[in-house]
């Protein structure tokens, strides 16, 4: 038995390879540093469901654009009931709104919900009216636009693009794992999708980079960061964006999250001090990691730079999950489609430790 699934192969798979020793992401062939600066969002979702989808088309964006403009309307169904949740549990309301089915239609309004819902979302609790879609737009370029009722300011949409990139896909996670089960009963890909959604909520999953900015904010000074580091670990807190449980060395999405905001910050006045203090706090974490573990490995992760630059986006922090689910929609998919072609339902077996039954006198 393996606590956790611990080392377990539980299916094969084309679409991505996480190498937690060398630190390298690969997905279908390319590596992570060879597709984040290169590749816009829509060039990964072609990537993933090339082969899962007979009709794909050679350019998916305008379908993708009409997609967004076709989902749109149930937008009118968020409710004060929903408006009170939180985004990414609102989000995953409308999205369940959606019908079941397994062709690229299904598919590509499954992509296109959580990049017009989520901002929606976010206006609407901030008493801002909903922004429709333009379906000219580039995915990242709409969703900006949606958020802050404006054109996005030059390089964000590249930067938001980076992100979504970065994203998308990152081997049999926990979300994804979710999805491949519930794809694996033929239940649909919206349920499928949904089942990732609510996996990847969890603070332990994709809920981390919002405590990331607490943390930063917390801290306030680059002289506090090591004060502050060591009273957060005396009291057995866990340091919010640090250390993963597959990548041994630094997590190679930091790093290309890293050069977004590098490439942001050229052209912001506020972003260079911020990401400046941010690497900081980044340098002392790992020094004192290093010298109460010195055993266990342990570097930043993919949600340090995701808060600072879903920060410098002027995404709210409590949106932060919800950003992180339109990246990983598309690999949800790609994920469920593949798991359809083997045909076999997930059904682990469990080690019962409960009570023996009572023996008769």
């Amino acid at each position: 038995m393996s606590e956790g699934l611990e080392d377990v192969v539980a299916a094969r798979t084309v679409l991505s390879e996480v190498d937690g020793q060398a630190g390298r992401l690969i997905i279908r062939g390319w590596t992570l540093d060879q597709l984040v600066g290169r590749a816009r969002f829509e060039d990964a979702v072609s990537l993933l469901f090339d082969g899962f989808f007979d009709d794909l088309p050679r350019e998916i964006g305008p379908a993708l654009g009409e997609a967004r403009v076709a989902v749109f309307d149930e937008v009118s169904a968020l409710d004060d009931g929903l408006l009170k949740l939180e985004p990414v549990e609102a989000m995953r309301a409308l999205m369940a709104r959606l019908p079941d089915g397994e062709d690229l239609a299904t598919a590509l309004k499954l992509i296109a919900a959580p990049a017009v819902f989520l901002p929606a979302v976010v206006r609407l609790q901030s008493g801002e009216a909903p922004v429709a879609p333009d379906a000219s737009l580039s995915h990242a370029a709409d969703l900006l636009r949606m958020l802050h009722g404006r054109a996005a300011p030059e390089g964000h949409a590249e930067a938001l693009d980076a992100y979504l990139v970065t994203v998308c896909d990152h081997g049999l996670n926990a979300s994804t794992f979710a999805a491949r089960v519930t794809a694996s009963t033929r239940a649909g890909l919206t349920s499928a999708v949904l089942s990732g959604v609510s996996a990847l909520k969890g603070p332990l999953h994709g809920g981390a980079p919002g405590p990331v900015i607490e943390m930063l904010d917390a801290i306030g000074r680059p002289e506090d960061a090591r004060a502050w580091i060591e009273a957060a670990l005396d009291r057995g807190e866990r340091l919010m964006g640090f250390g993963h449980r597959i990548y041994k060395v630094r997590d190679p999405r930091a790093d290309a999250l890293k050069g977004a905001v590098r490439r942001l910050a050229e052209r912001s006045d506020r972003l260079p001090g911020r990401l400046a203090f941010a690497e900081s706090v980044e340098a002392a974490a790992l020094a004192i990691l290093r010298e109460r573990k010195p055993d266990r490995p342990l570097d930043v992760n993919v949600e340090f730079f995701t808060a600072l630059l879903l920060e410098a986006l002027a995404f709210p922090p409590a949106a932060f999950t919800g950003v992180f689910s339109i990246g990983r929609v598309a690999g949800w998919i790609a994920h469920a489609r593949e798991q359809l072609t083997s045909g076999r339902l997930i059904r682990p077996q469990s080690t019962y430790s409960g009570p023996a039954p009572l023996k008769a006198a």
